[in-house]
């Protein structure tokens, strides 16, 4: 659509907008003044956009059929080979549905995308394909990715495969569900809140939300710049520390990667744990809606890492139970800017924005009571914030998270890892088809004492699955000082090689 100049009737409306009332006369006098604007917009319209050539690829692209989707875990089936050899050579991988896959058509969980078709690949994809996977698929993701139980997408409930009546967890819900059943080796989730690890926990197989901007977000559905993380998902930690290997380091493109500093993690796997200081966070245990049996199952599995020669001692950080206030109005004012004024990417900075998308996303204007109760719920708020305070309370929210990434970084001059419950409970059943808004909403935001934390503070964490607890897995979180996944995937390893955690309960 070409650039449409504003006329003196739109120069009125938007100083109303503005709180300014301008007289007609006045209006024309600013339009008078804003003719090099209007002539600098024609200019950039009629430039070429630029953004990484699309690749040569005739996507083979095949919706599931009856019968073979039984977790409804499964956007869409591929087949795309990536490169004959190379780390990840023959691995099966899928990819959550909000990352940008040339010729395979993108839901982000929500029908408002119908229609909608990358026309290029995300940096990690082109990473993945380079290093030999092959992309299986797309696997279902919440609706715009708002949920951190797995009820929202417009396909329906993806189902926790330890218990079909229970929530896989999200917004990565279709990833963690097709490692768990074997359908997949390795997959790609994102992480604004917990989407890796809530899923991962909750499924019973490892997540890492690695470093921020360890990782580039270039071509995927962005929630909030400063939280938006995108990482591995395996059924071993083998494989997730491979898979990481594959995709981190800078790419020029995203904004986030600054200081990035990728490493050999596979080199970690092998190394003994002996001596390592490992930290119990108390604050993570406890929570107000915690369940006894996940406090009591970590607490349990813990005692293995001491068997295997680290040192165990118990640590407190206040503020961590605050952590989420202080995640609050960063997710709800930076999610209502980005997510929907922004139409799904930050309004200003040097991100890689992919215009065809901005415009898919911007439906939502003509069809906004079709978004998602949870989303619907932030944005109500975030808007009532915006008008009553502007950005005191995300500007305040982003100098506060210094103090909290120092307070963590500060336990880690004493320990190597901080270790607690990835998630308070064990997985929560579904909601039923006509439950109240209320329900909805409760149910995709109550697992994130834990996780939300280390989305704003940029450290890495890792869910791995420590315990089977009356059927259902629980998830342990690995935590580390930013750009150090080596000392978690040390730690992760010995776990792995020495315990069988489905006898632990």
């Amino acid at each position: 659509m070409p650039f449409i100049a504003p006329t003196v009737d739109d120069i009125v409306r938007a100083g109303a907008d503005l709180s300014l009332e301008l007289s007609v006369a006045e209006a024309k006098a600013y339009l008078g003044c804003m003719a090099r604007l209007v002539n600098a917009y024609e200019i950039v319209d009629s430039l070429a956009d630029e953004r990484p050539e699309a690749p040569l690829r005739h996507a083979s692209v095949r919706w599931p059929k009856a019968g073979e989707n039984s977790h409804n875990a499964w956007q869409v089936h591929t087949a795309i080979k990536g490169a004959s050899a190379g780390i990840l050579a023959g691995k099966r991988t899928v990819l959550k549905d909000n990352i940008c896959l040339s010729g395979v058509p993108m839901m982000n969980g929500s029908k408002l995308y119908e229609g909608f078709v990358p026309g290029l690949d995300a940096t990690v994809v082109s990473r993945l394909l380079e290093a030999g996977a092959e992309i299986i698929g797309k696997a279902t993701c919440e609706s715009f990715c708002y949920s951190g139980g797995s009820h929202t997408s417009e396909s329906g409930p993806v189902c926790n495969p330890w218990s079909p009546s229970r929530s896989a967890g999200g917004s990565s819900s279709g990833c963690a569900v097709l490692l768990s059943t074997g359908e997949a080796d390795i997959a790609l989730g994102c992480d604004q809140a917990g989407s890796i690890r809530i899923p991962a926990a909750f499924c019973g197989v490892y997540g890492l939300k690695p470093s921020y901007g360890l990782v580039p977000y270039s071509g995927i559905m962005a929630s909030e710049v400063t939280v938006d993380h995108v990482g591995p998902m395996s059924r071993t930690v083998a494989d997730n520390a491979l898979l990481l290997e594959a995709i981190a380091g800078p790419d020029g493109l995203d904004p986030r990667q600054q200081g990035c500093q990728p490493q050999v993690y596979t080199e970690a796997l092998d190394q003994s744990i002996e001596g390592m200081r490992i930290g119990i966070l108390r604050e993570g245990f406890g929570a107000a809606n915690a369940e006894p049996e996940v406090d009591r199952a970590v607490r349990q599995a813990l005692t293995r890492f001491e068997l295997l020669g680290a040192s165990l001692s118990e640590t407190s950080i206040p503020m961590h139970r605050i952590s989420g206030a202080i995640r609050a109005p960063i997710a709800v004012e930076g999610g209502l800017h980005t997510i929907l004024r922004g139409n799904g990417f930050p309004p200003h900075g040097k991100d890689l924005y992919i215009l065809d998308l901005m415009a898919a996303n911007s439906a939502w204007r003509d069809r906004a009571s079709e978004l998602p109760e949870p989303l619907k719920y932030i944005a109500l708020f975030g808007q009532h914030v915006s008008k009553q305070h502007g950005a005191r309370y995300y500007g305040k929210a982003q100098n506060i998270v210094r103090r909290l990434t120092a307070a963590y970084d500060a336990a880690f001059a004493d320990f190597d890892l901080l270790v607690m419950p990835t998630v308070p409970m064990r997985a929560t059943l579904l909601p039923s088809a006509d439950a109240p808004a209320v329900e909805v909403i409760q149910r995709a935001h109550e697992m994130m004492a834990n996780t939300a934390a280390f989305t704003v503070t940029g450290h890495p964490a890792l869910s791995m699955p420590c315990a089977l607890s009356e059927g259902l897995p629980v998830g342990m979180m690995l935590v580390s000082q930013r750009f150090d996944e080596c000392a978690i995937y040390r730690a992760a390893h010995a776990f792995e090689g020495a315990v069988e955690w489905q006898t632990i309960n």
